[in-house]
């Protein structure tokens, strides 16, 4: 398979280049990134689409990945319950080789293709269930065999990749292929293909959440009210919604919590 991920860099003596010169060069190819995610918009549409279907009904979103791939699953899992107040247990990130590879490599994890399955297993996967395979290269073994043994039991797969085709969008009901091109630094698929599959991904769970109800008009009401800056968004929104002063705002939101219980509270 030709992996454009380990293409060589378009640019030469980078080792030698100025400090404006490489941020010069990293920026032009970042550019680039937005643009490859806009071709890639249809499949993103079926797959968060689907998606969001077997969640309205239920299901669960599951993302795997190793490295860099698997730390941005993490992240956009761990965003969901805070931004749109859903259970933990509902956006679930998977990463090679455990919690402890979130912040430190763990060698050879990524070349297990038995181990995603073992993983979700500890979650009770089943066919209500979608998982996200995510892998720059589309090639990385764990992700293969998560999704080839998940797809066996009737759970939905996707993948995101910045490669074209390869083995994982083979196994994914809905892939979704953002080809970014060789790295600034060559290989280095923490920059453009991290970028990449971070949008992706800002995009699959924002959109899958605003399908369950999870927003109103262009709010976070149910957000959670975990700092004082998000308590004062909350207020501001109760205001805003109610047409009432700070203090009587501020006072239903925290009887009751959330935005949305203010709200529905108050109106009803």
């Amino acid at each position: 398979m030709n992996r454009i991920t380990e293409q060589e860099s378009k640019y030469n003596d980078i080792d030698k280049m100025s400090v404006m010169e490489i941020l010069k060069g990293i920026n032009a190819e970042d550019k680039l990134v937005p643009l490859a995610v806009e071709k890639a918009l249809p499949q993103i549409e079926k797959l968060a689409s689907a998606i969001a279907e077997r969640m309205i009904a239920g299901g669960r979103l599951f993302y795997i990945g190793a490295g860099t791939s698997g730390r941005l699953g993490v992240v956009d899992a761990s965003e969901c319950p805070p931004t749109f107040g859903v259970t933990f247990d509902r956006v679930v990130g998977i990463i090679a080789g455990g919690d402890t590879a979130i912040r430190k490599a763990v060698e050879f994890a990524e070349d297990d293709a038995a181990q995603a399955w073992i993983d979700l297993q500890e979650y009770n996967i089943n066919e209500k269930d979608s998982l996200v395979g995510l892998a720059a290269s589309g090639t990385t073994p764990y992700v293969i065999g998560g999704l080839n043994t998940a797809r066996k039991h009737g759970v939905l797969t996707g993948c995101v990749i910045c490669n074209h085709g390869g083995p994982i969008v083979a196994e994914s009901d809905f892939p979704v292929e953002v080809v970014v091109g060789p790295e600034f630094l060559t290989g280095s698929t923490r920059m453009k293909s991290g970028t990449a599959q971070k949008l992706v991904l800002n995009m699959l769970s924002t959109t899958v959440m605003i399908r369950l109800g999870r927003v109103k008009g262009n709010k976070m009401v149910d957000m959670q009210l975990t700092n004082h800056k998000l308590v004062d968004r909350g207020t501001q929104m109760v205001m805003d919604e109610l047409n009432i002063d700070h203090e009587h705002a501020a006072d239903l939101l925290n009887k009751y919590g959330s935005v949305r219980k203010a709200v529905e509270a108050s109106k009803g």
